[in-house]
């Protein structure tokens, strides 16, 4: 079986570096690892548990991602089952990669998925996402 990811709208985030601060403050609230809740379960769960991660869309780019630990069943306030894609806090910076707006999540294809950059360091400036994107088809990023 191939590994797959996820590609999802990071809905309120500003950069990395605020997706990163948000995951935090949830973290410290929780005491567990970050996770995003969706509404659907993926039909394609063992794939994505095969070493697949969830790539974020920030302002119009795939700008990062983290691997899936693991899927856990969330039951709402009401009631209805959902479903907790459980994150390594870890978020990895990617080449930027535009997309267009879209609902809910869409699967990725390894291949189609961009190239790490690097590992996203709390208080590292963050180039802005237009040099990002011409340093990349320079080759250099």
């Amino acid at each position: 079986m191939a590994k797959l990811h996820l590609v999802k709208l990071s809905v309120g985030s500003e950069s990395v570096a605020t997706k990163a601060a948000w995951q935090a403050e949830q973290m410290a609230k929780t005491g567990a690892e970050p996770r995003h809740v969706t509404r659907m379960w993926p039909k394609r769960a063992a794939e994505l548990l095969q070493g697949g991660s969830i790539y974020w869309v920030i302002k119009g780019n795939v700008l990062a991602h983290q691997k899936i630990i693991r899927l856990d069943e969330v039951i709402t306030q009401d009631g209805i089952r959902r479903c907790g894609i459980v994150l390594n806090p870890q978020l990895m910076q990617t080449v930027p990669q535009p997309r267009r707006p879209f609902q809910g999540w869409r699967y990725l294809a390894v291949n189609d998925a961009p190239r790490d950059t690097t590992p996203f360091v709390e208080g590292v400036e963050e180039l802005p996402i237009e040099l990002q994107a011409q340093l990349a088809n320079l080759g250099v990023l």
